[in-house]
């Protein structure tokens, strides 16, 4: 029997179906030992080791101590009861450096005693598994190295960096190679966005028309110099750069200059530019392009993304006997096979003509590091369209796969081609030569456009000679001057990076794998650098404060430069050009003449040199001192430097970009007034104060003695403190208000007001309501309805009875768009699909396609099922520890702290 190994239990099955009797497909369930994770990991004989923590000695070559986890350790010795039945081992993990490492580690944990080859595929279908078992080779080490070098780096930075934020910072902060410098790039974007000065500069616009057809120019020149545009003016000033060589029009006088032009007739036509462009397709998409493609079109995350394209690419939830949709979507290449090639030739031929094919088109990536052996995500099939696959795949699913096919197919395409016309009209206005243009293309062959739809991009100007005058009413051409406007506009800051375009500066600058930038982007918002708003990635607090420490203190180290070489030295150790551990001592020990400037010399030198982070904001007008932001170990607050109690914490939803100077001394004012209080309570005496934390506004009963917290109230994120008055806050303190009691559960029901709002809750279930004053007047019925209701899915429509079970088929709004429903099966309609389209025929195929496919992925029973095992796991070996206990001698003593280790950077 022939063992193959591969990562994952869904490409294990898949490969299993094309493969006989005499073959074996199990799954190792990803890396089955890594470095230590925790303390807690370390073998004992290495815990007292200077070293033990990073989990590497420097001191013996950078050796790394691999760990077999406790979550693989169950497959560990399945792998082994089946390796002991083998007679050969097949190692099929995916053909990048992390799938070879992965081949490695099985290898010398398994140490099978049977042959063992190494076996790779860029796509899972039947062809292209029996060409890799008839091709067999051995584990590529020097692959290994740069894999396993690029792991111990990671380790080196991350886990002496780290400590360094807990000191200075803040606990459970940590640093890493590539995430550190792609926060510090959103940082430094913000830091442009603040220091800009926007200009205001205005242009004319003139409309014309001729019949039917409208059309607009633009004022392009004033007596031979051209009027400033956004690109002329310097961010930092909001002034001119050249102004000799620009005019910058103000209101009065464009507004002066529109008018005069559109009363002086004729114009006159200066220049017309007739020319053909080429719009190339571009290549098939990489891991990267895959990523901002899905971003920006999609409104996925690039881990998202990553997810839906490994299961088409593994197969999974496709129905029968289906293969790989998409070849391994962990690449950076550009190239497709020649197989590939030939088959999207005889694709494009058939679907639209011979006249859309190229020939073949080999693209060539730029990038230094990429792994030409690789092929560029495509259709396993091209043949293979999007309607084909449709009732096998989730809608998020088939909108990926469309993406990438489109992308495939238009790359082999012939070019677009457009004819593209530049007219120049002259007019004499208010002792000024104005010359105003307009553009017009037309195209003339959609070429690859036609794949994306797209082949209506006409933007047509009525035919124009030169010297020829227009305007006048008594023109048989019949060209008219409309209107002629000013317009105002302003520069804009640099715009934030979205996941898109972060993602893109980082591949630009070679910073890290593409690979792994959907975990980068990840990380650094789950760890909480970065936060989204609206699609934009801002900084947070800790993510500037912590860019400030690093770009202080370990410049170099988050030095984009720096990181883009260090990713270039990775490579060339795949390539066998330069020494894993040579480059190891080099980077945590210094090298040369520089031995005092590696990682480990360099932070024992700065240590004592960091503050903790403080942020200017401004100064404060009254008393000229600089305002500033301090992180703590729990909130952010404002102070102004020098001024004793001059200080007030930041709410935790004001994000970076709503927080000036002005703002930051707004709440600090606020915190004075807040000291006094509004009134007192008519029953008990105590003092009510209307107070700002870091969750909002709230009101206080009386003064905090000890640990006893006073009673507190929050008025909701939008309420101003200082317009509550006695009155009010006394209705408000009275709550939580009992309505009356559920008579299904017996369970209480109350009014209240929390940190969200204003709710109704019973039984620990909780329901908004839309105002304060509501709290006051809901009636139980009232208050049930919503309890009961909170979680109803808006209908969007009905659609009537299932010809087949005469269930009712509604169409309801779901979290990620429309979905049909019979009360039991839901089945996506896709963001894009109007509801009241969807007929009911479609409604019930698309509830049958979602019914064979089964639950979604993620299913909760394997949930409780691992669950309960644990619990009967509990229960059995209760008795032996039990009598492990009595058969032990008391012995009184005192363990010994565990070493702190930081999560994986």
């Amino acid at each position: 029997m022939k063992l193959i190994i591969v990562e994952s239990p869904a490409k294990a099955r898949t490969i299993s179906r094309f493969l006989g009797k005499g073959y074996e497909v199990t799954s190792s369930y990803g890396h089955i030992r890594d470095l230590p994770g925790s303390a807690a990991e370390i073998p004992a004989k290495y815990k007292k080791e200077p070293w033990a923590r990073l989990g590497v000695n420097p001191d013996d070559g950078y050796k790394p101590v691999y760990v077999v986890s406790k979550d693989s350790k169950k497959q560990v010795a399945e792998l082994r009861k089946l390796v002991a039945k083998a007679d050969e081992i097949l190692l099929a993990t995916d053909e990048d450096r992390e799938g070879e490492a992965i081949s490695w580690h099985l290898l010398e944990v398994l140490k099978p005693k049977v042959p063992v080859k190494r076996i790779t595929f860029h796509e899972i279908t039947k062809d292209a598994i029996n060409a890799a078992l008839e091709n067999p080779r051995d584990i590529d080490m020097q692959v290994v190295r740069a894999q396993e070098g690029r792991r111990i780096l990671d380790r080196l930075f991350g886990y002496s960096l780290s400590p360094v934020l807990w000191k200075k910072v803040r606990t459970r902060l940590s640093a890493g190679r590539v995430q550190s410098v792609a926060v510090r790039l959103v940082v430094e974007r913000e830091e442009q966005r603040q220091a800009f000065h926007s200009a205001e500069y205005f242009d004319i616009e003139a409309l014309l028309t001729a019949g039917d057809l409208h059309f607009t120019a633009r004022l392009v020149a004033v007596d031979g110099v051209k009027p400033a545009g956004a690109k002329d003016f310097d961010p930092d000033t909001g002034q001119l750069r050249k102004p000799g060589e620009r005019i910058l029009l103000g209101a009065k006088e464009a507004a002066a200059l529109a008018e005069a032009a559109k009363v002086t007739v004729p114009w006159e036509v200066l220049a017309v530019e007739a020319k053909e462009t080429a719009q190339r397709p571009a290549p098939p998409f990489t891991t990267s392009t895959l990523q901002q493609a899905a971003s920006s079109r999609l409104r996925m995350s690039p881990s998202r993304v990553m997810r839906i394209a490994q299961r088409l690419y593994e197969g999974v939830g496709m129905g029968g006997d289906r293969e790989g949709l998409i070849t391994y979507m962990r690449t950076d290449s550009l190239t497709m096979s020649e197989k590939a090639l030939v088959e999207a030739e005889a694709v494009i031929k058939d679907r639209f003509g011979p006249q859309f094919t190229k020939g073949p088109r080999r693209y060539r990536t730029k990038s230094k590091g990429a792994q030409e052996a690789h092929e560029a995500i495509r259709p396993t099939v091209l043949a293979r369209t999007p309607e084909d696959v449709k009732p096998f795949l989730e809608a998020d699913e088939l909108a990926v796969y469309t993406l990438i096919w489109n992308r495939a197919l238009a790359s082999q395409m012939a070019d677009a081609r457009l004819a593209k016309t530049a007219v120049d009209f002259g007019v004499k206005a208010a002792g000024k030569d104005l010359v105003l243009r307009a553009n017009g293309s037309v195209v003339k062959f959609p070429g690859f456009l036609l794949v994306y739809g797209r082949s209506d991009k006409d933007a047509i100007l009525p035919p124009l000679h030169q010297g020829q005058a227009i305007g006048t009413p008594d023109q048989a051409d019949g060209v008219e001057v409309q209107d002629v406007e000013a317009l105002r506009h302003s520069t804009q800051p640099p715009a934030r990076y979205t996941e898109a375009s972060l993602i893109k500066k980082l591949e630009e600058e070679g910073i890290g794998r593409p690979s792994t930038y959907a975990t980068v982007i990840s990380t650094i918002q789950s760890r909480q650098y970065v936060v989204k708003k609206g699609g934009a990635l801002l900084p947070s607090y800790i993510g500037m404060a912590v860019t400030q420490l690093l770009r202080d203190h370990f410049n170099q180290y988050v030095d984009i430069k720096f990181t883009a070489r260090m990713e270039e030295d990775l490579d060339r150790i795949a390539a066998g050009e330069v020494d894993w551990v040579e480059f190891l001592d080099c980077f945590y020990r210094g090298c040369g003449s520089n031995q005092d400037e590696g990682l480990d010399a360099v932070i024992a030198r700065e240590l004592d040199r960091i503050e903790f982070p403080r942020l200017p904001l401004g100064e404060d007008p009254q008393t000229g001192k600089p305002v500033v932001l301090r992180i703590g170990r729990n909130y952010v607050s404002v102070e102004i430097e020098g001024e004793e109690g001059k200080r007030a914490t930041v709410p935790v939803d004001m994000l970076i970009d709503e927080l000036t100077c002005e703002k930051a001394l707004a709440l600090i004012q606020q915190k004075e007034r807040s000291k006094e209080p509004i009134g007192t309570h008519p029953e008990t005496g105590q003092n009510i104060y209307a107070l700002v934390g870091p969750f909002g506004p709230y009101l206080q009963l009386g003064e905090q003695e000890g640990d006893q917290k006073p009673k507190r109230i929050s008025l909701g994120k939008k309420t101003d403190p200082s317009t509550i008055d006695q009155a009010y806050a006394l209705k408000l303190l009275s709550l939580p208000r009992e309505i009356g009691t559920d008579p299904e559960t017996g369970k209480p029901v109350r009014a209240g007001l929390g940190r969200f709002g204003p709710y109704v809750e019973s039984n620990r279930v909780f329901a908004s309501v839309q105002t304060v004053d509501t709290l006051f007047t809901i009636t139980l019925e009232e208050a049930l309805d919503r309890i009961r209701n909170k979680n109803r899915k808006p209908v969007l429509r009905e659609l009537g009875t299932h010809p087949a079970t005469g269930k009712a088929l509604q169409i309801l709004k779901g979290r990620y768009g429309p979905y049909v429903t019979d009360g039991q099966v839901n089945a996506s309609l896709g963001r894009d699909t109007d509801p009241e389209e969807v007929t009911m025929d479609e409604a019930v195929s698309l509830l049958k396609a979602a019914a064979e496919r089964g639950p979604a992925k993620g299913k909760k029973k394997v949930v409780r099922k691992k669950t309960a095992k644990k619990k009967t796991t509990k229960k059995k070996t209760a008795k032996k520890k039990t009598a492990k206990k009595k058969a032990v001698k008391k012995k009184v003593t005192k363990k010994a702290p565990q070493k702190r280790t930081v999560p994986e950077a």
